[in-house]
């Protein structure tokens, strides 16, 4: 994605998805799910395209030495605006990490909802991996390609959830084009890279329905539907209906 497209997005997206009570329980849930493999601070952590850094500022605010690095100017600005200590700014593509941070190795590097906006996702994998320490984590958030009916079958749109069973793209909820894949999938790419799977978790179930539904979610409920949201993000078979899911590996 350009930066331009980033920036006409920037406002809606760093403002008012993360401030809803589905954007509270995507950091929240991811936030725990994380804590369950990171080593103790001050740890690294590299977070690419991070964005206005909502996961992981509340790293740094835990004590964890963050390097968040991110393509879009316009997206760091908001990530400057609210940044606590203990963060470097990195403006750089994620295909060119390894370069943007003098080839400095992590103990956690974190890449959440951008390898599916790539049309070639691999070059960016390479750098997550290649910016590992060894036995450092690398944390991904992608699309899930099982449960892609699911939106649009929440949505009432029945011609395009029949076809979804099948396809793996699709317009998102932010307007752009996105590309979906397998747990299954990105574990065998991770391996080949050096990195070994350890976990795997849903990130949204119930909230998502919700909110594809139309219904509002009452903002007084969002930590109930948190603790909701994290257990069934590690049960199947919960966690396999879930749009989006969390894939944690160590390189070797």
């Amino acid at each position: 994605m350009s930066e331009d497209t980033w920036a006409a997005i920037a406002d809606d997206f760093a403002d008012g998805a993360y401030a809803s009570v589905k954007g509270r329980v995507r950091t929240y849930v991811m936030h725990r799910q994380l804590l369950e493999h990171l080593p103790a601070p001050p740890a690294t952590v590299l977070d690419v395209g991070g964005g206005a850094g909502h996961q992981s500022f509340p790293l740094a605010r835990a004590g964890y030495d963050v390097t968040l690095l991110d393509s879009s100017a316009a997206m760091l600005d908001k990530a400057r605006q609210r940044m606590p200590d203990r963060v470097t700014l990195v403006h750089a593509d994620g295909a060119n990490a390894e370069e943007a941070v003098a080839g400095r190795r992590f103990d956690a590097v974190l890449c959440h909802g951008v390898l599916g906006y790539l049309e070639r996702p691999e070059p960016v994998l390479d750098q997550l991996c290649r910016c590992a320490a060894p036995g450092g984590l690398v944390s991904i958030m992608a699309g899930n390609a099982d449960a892609s009916a699911v939106r649009p079958a929440m949505e009432r749109r029945w011609e395009d959830a029949l076809a979804a069973f099948d396809a793996r793209a699709e317009i998102g909820v932010l307007g752009l084009p996105t590309h979906a894949g397998t747990v299954a999938e990105l574990s065998d790419d991770l391996r080949r890279r050096g990195v070994e799977p350890l976990q795997w978790y849903g990130v949204w179930l119930f909230v998502d329905w919700f909110d594809l539904s139309g219904t509002e979610l009452d903002p007084a409920d969002a930590e109930r539907v948190a603790a909701v949201e994290f257990e069934a993000g590690r049960r199947d078979p919960y966690r396999r209906l879930s749009r989006i899911f969390h894939l944690v590996g160590r390189r070797t």
